[in-house]
């Protein structure tokens, strides 16, 4: 049943956090499992976030109903996704499709990240730097240390992670398999996007059709919600281009919300069955506020400094952190809740994590256990 809200032009509809949390949830396959397949799903999601390899693995495990890994590692073989910088600087796994299209919208900003480096290119020519590391990459998939290396030799001057960093910022550089596939190890070698895929990359879009598409995954959402998850500036023309095919809302803050008029926003009251996500995942990062799925009471609970735990949705909420051991030929969940839980709640974590550990690893034997969280520091 859809969320009841009533508004007019001047007064737009509140939604509360509930509403927000159960609509987001929705366009994230997280209420249900999707039968859509793997490419689809990255396709819908617009990405996934990719920063270590597994995470992209256990993201599509809790959206897609019969996930087989095996299915994102052929993908990533076949080089229908690859794993690419584009949004916040940071590394996802994409369609070939998006890969060719997002890149060129946030180029802008990753060549301004090249401010905070300044000092450690001094004296080197930027536009020489793209043509010599391109050459390089596209001549055969480099190692980032061998990379680093070549442009030393140029220049030696420079500081030597300077000279990596805006080779990753200039060019559109992606990690080539045997990395990132499932069940297999390779370390990071690099070439340019358009080399690995055969073809060029599109022209710089313009920012409308990311912006629905975000809507689509993430909203109801802000300006500011899009800006902190695509990491671009100054949208706020777009969305008021768009006005007239959008919805428009209100959260409990008073924060103006748009979204796409047929996109689904259930009862705030609907199921939210319990979802193990791993570190970064998409809907813990996709927006300016979070409190829509993370509780204020449980900011920064997840992670320390850069390093983010595993995630267990708790009717909808991120209430609780996982990870998983080896203990011989057994592997071992540990949730360890952030607020005490009801009995019902435990049987379904557990339910939930038994499935989890059948599916995303090959222990012959498996066990999931509860923890006490202890905050950092304690």
């Amino acid at each position: 049943m859809a969320a009841k809200t009533h508004r007019t032009a001047a007064h737009p509809a509140v939604l509360p956090a509930r509403a927000l949390n159960r609509a987001t949830l929705d366009r994230q396959l997280l209420l249900r499992r999707s039968p859509m397949s793997a490419k689809d799903a990255v396709a819908h999601l617009l990405g996934l976030q990719a920063q270590n390899t597994k995470p992209p693995y256990f993201q599509l495990y809790s959206r897609l109903a019969d996930f087989d890994p095996e299915e994102l590692s052929a993908l990533m073989e076949s080089r229908e996704v690859v794993r690419i910088v584009t949004l916040r600087s940071t590394l996802h796994t994409h369609t070939a499709d998006d890969a060719l299209t997002l890149r060129p919208l946030v180029q802008a900003a990753r060549e301004r990240e090249l401010k905070n480096f300044r000092r450690g290119l001094a004296g080197v020519d930027l536009d020489r730097l793209a043509a010599v590391a391109g050459e390089l990459v596209e001549e055969r998939p480099r190692p980032v240390k061998e990379l680093r290396g070549e442009l030393l030799a140029r220049w030696p001057d420079a500081d030597p992670l300077a000279l990596t960093v805006a080779a990753r910022c200039l060019l559109p550089l992606v990690q080539v398999t045997p990395r990132g596939l499932w069940g297999r190890s390779g370390q990071v070698a690099l070439t340019t996007v358009e080399h690995w895929l055969g073809r060029p990359a599109e022209p710089v879009p313009a920012p409308d059709a990311t912006v629905l598409r975000y809507l689509g995954a993430f909203g109801p959402a802000s300006v500011m919600d899009f800006q902190s998850w695509a990491g671009l500036t100054r949208t706020k023309e777009v969305f008021e281009r768009l006005r007239p095919r959008l919805l428009t809302f209100r959260d409990e803050r008073g924060v103006e919300l748009f979204d796409l008029p047929e996109a689904p926003r259930p009862d705030p009251d609907t199921p939210a069955p319990p979802r193990f996500l791993p570190e970064f995942d998409n809907v813990l990062l996709g927006h300016a506020d979070r409190t829509r799925v993370i509780p204020a009471v449980n900011k920064g609970r997840n992670g320390v400094g850069n390093q983010s735990y595993g995630s267990v949705l708790i009717d909808g909420f991120l209430d609780a952190v996982w990870h998983i051991e080896r203990e011989g030929g057994t592997a071992v969940l540990t949730a360890q809740p952030l607020r005490s839980l009801t009995r019902d709640e435990r049987a379904e974590i557990t339910e939930e994590a038994a499935r989890m550990l059948a599916v995303m690893t090959d222990a012959t034997d498996h066990d999931v256990r509860f923890g006490t969280f202890l905050d950092h520091g304690d």
